[in-house]
């Protein structure tokens, strides 16, 4: 019973984590619609006014969704090397291919960090005067939100990726250290 524990554990927090990266990627795509257009912006000389947008409320869910999300990628991934850890001691099986996928996700989340921290700041209120910067009015262009969420959906794929590439490869030295272990018995 205790070994059916951690998949069960590992089923669920695989479960999160795909469920926050869909919040995540749908909130991205729903703020590409929600988002500040050109039409909205007024004009009083050459002061601009630009109304608060719910594209920033949309955009900060699926921030919080991608950080969470990738807070318990990386503890899938930190668990299931450490399982690995356990079972083989030799430095020479160390895998890089999990490693570099985690760090292409890093990447990819990053980016997603920056494009969507940038596009909530504004999405906010800018009135008359005080834009977004040097009073000046800015709006979010189209494809910045819905770039995001293909970031979101890059970077959990990479970290699916390289759950299943350890996890996959530890099933497999398993089954190839018991074929040696029969293999060595019918010698005898």
């Amino acid at each position: 019973m205790e070994k059916n524990q951690p998949s069960y554990a590992f089923s669920v927090f695989c479960s999160i984590f795909i469920s926050l990266g869909l919040v995540a990627f749908s909130t991205c795509i729903a703020a590409e619609f929600k988002r500040i257009r050109l039409k909205d912006m007024k004009l009083d000389g050459e002061l601009c006014f630009l109304p608060r947008s719910s594209a920033s409320g949309l955009g900060l869910v699926a921030l919080i969704c991608l950080l969470v999300a990738q807070i318990i990628g990386n503890l899938m991934i930190g668990s299931q090397f450490c399982l690995k850890e356990k079972k083989t001691s030799d430095p020479a099986k160390k895998q890089w291919i999990p490693i570099i996928l985690l760090v292409l996700s890093w990447i990819s989340s990053g980016l997603a960090i920056i494009l969507l921290g940038t596009a909530i700041s504004m999405s906010h209120r800018q009135p008359y005067g005080k834009g977004w910067l040097d009073g000046d009015c800015y709006f979010v262009r189209r494809g910045v939100y819905s770039g995001s969420g293909a970031l979101v959906l890059v970077s959990e794929s990479l970290i699916l990726g390289s759950v299943f590439t350890i996890t996959r490869t530890r099933h497999w030295r398993k089954k190839v250290d018991q074929e040696m272990k029969v293999n060595d018995e019918q010698t005898r």
